[in-house]
């Protein structure tokens, strides 16, 4: 009997059939899909900037394309001139934007993502509004609200241009460079979502400035994180304005949100699993607890807070099992500290249900669980199993960190 398969040859796009047989027929072909990420860093994209914006803001054919503004309403509260801006972006610029209705105000955080049929009110917006392909939805919000308008984006049409402008430091420095979306589901964070790569991502400093102290710090949880992955330098650098960061400093702010998010834009493109299928996900170091941290404490705990904790016991764990310094574990948990990070919540203490954010990590990608860990800062590498008597001793030693600091600062 004959057999048959097909395989594609690497050059010059040539194919060779091999025959074997005509009841089995198979074919794997390995194809690549082109894509550009966009990353622009800014002052004022609606204002004196707004030519960056414009220039992502392609053409469709002989006119102008049809664009919809989308506000997180926290933002829209906090900044109540950010309409006004838009609205006169629109005004200043008929001949390279068309407004596709009206700006569409979303409540931000995670009451967003926690509510599926805010997400069919999204979609029927998008589609009462005739956009299409090559139309653009321009997301201005916080991490939740680009997680969750990007996501109606994505479905629509399959795909529909997504712009985001991210308003806080943790969507600057992290999220808002990446190419997930997602809502929550079945009280599961991101359970449902898709990845698709934004059009363009605009980071604008000026719309950091009416964040309250909390969110500000929030961003640089991600920043430590991606520290400890990939720049010893970057940590050093950290570590030395971590009190300046707690200050507000807007150079040393600024500076360290865009070595952050260069370094996230750098492993994204270049890391060669965007799509993060493969086993790990070494950008989710400490968030398999950081997630479950956020859910177990009613999303009292801000995602930024819920990875510094998460960071800090990963780091801990690390020094017990994976041979990191001690030394350099406690230098993680002294500039988590220094950053504003209270690195204590009581759920922590709740173990059962922070150990069953293992599971719940493990099947966001399937497979054997895959954890990253650090063997010293800058050199990180992939575990499968999590010594359950150790990882209860790292929490405890951050919370006895978290009680020390605490108590010191009343001093």
């Amino acid at each position: 009997m004959l057999r048959v398969r097909s395989a594609i040859i690497g050059k010059k796009g040539k194919w060779q059939i091999m025959t074997g047989g005509l009841d089995n027929h198979a074919q794997d072909v390995s194809f690549h899909v082109p894509f550009v990420h966009r990353l622009r860093f800014t002052a004022d994209a609606l204002g004196e900037d707004a030519e960056v914006l414009l220039d992502l803001l392609e053409p469709s054919g002989s006119g102008p394309p049809r664009v919809q503004f989308w506000l997180d309403e926290n933002v829209a509260n906090a900044v109540p001139h950010l309409a006004v801006q838009i609205e006169s972006f629109y005004e200043k610029h008929p001949t390279r934007v068309m407004r596709a209705g009206n700006i569409q105000r979303v409540v931000g955080g995670e009451l967003i993502k926690n509510d599926i049929h805010v997400l069919e009110r999204m979609l029927k917006v998008m589609h009462a509004a005739g956009l299409d392909r090559r139309s653009y939805v321009v997301v201005v919000g916080g991490g939740a609200v680009l997680d969750a308008v990007g996501f109606a984006a994505a479905i629509a049409h399959r795909g529909i241009r997504l712009v985001r402008l991210p308003t806080t430091t943790l969507s600057q420095a992290d999220s808002g460079i990446g190419v997930k979306n997602s809502v929550n589901l079945f009280q599961k964070k991101n359970w449902l979502g898709t990845f698709a790569v934004p059009w363009g991502v605009v980071n604008d400093y000026a719309l950091l400035e009416s964040l309250s102290d909390r969110d500000f710090r929030c961003g640089f949880s991600e920043a430590v994180k991606v520290a400890l992955l990939k720049s010893p330098e970057m940590f050093r650098q950290l570590e030395r304005s971590s009190e300046a960061i707690g200050r507000r400093d807007a150079n040393t702010a600024s500076a360290m949100i865009r070595w952050s998010a260069r370094l996230h834009l750098e492993h994204i493109t270049a890391g060669g699993d965007p799509f993060e299928a493969l086993e790990a996900r070494p950008l989710d170091f400490g968030h398999w607890s950081a997630h479950r941290l956020e859910t177990l404490s009613d999303f009292e705990l801000r995602h930024g807070e819920a990875v510094a904790i998460g960071v800090a016991c990963d780091t801990v764990y690390s020094s017990l099992v994976h041979g990191l310094p001690g030394s350099d574990a406690q230098r993680v948990l002294t500039c988590l500290r220094h950053l504003g990070f209270d690195l204590y919540h009581p759920v922590l203490e709740h173990t059962d249900g922070v150990f069953d954010g293992l599971e719940e990590f493990r099947q966001h990608l399937g497979g054997r669980l895959t954890l990253t860990m650090l063997g010293g800062i800058g050199r990180s590498f992939e575990v499968h199993h999590v010594d359950r008597e150790k990882m209860c001793r790292a929490m405890r030693r951050v919370a006895e960190f978290a009680a020390t600091a605490a108590a010191d600062s009343q001093r």
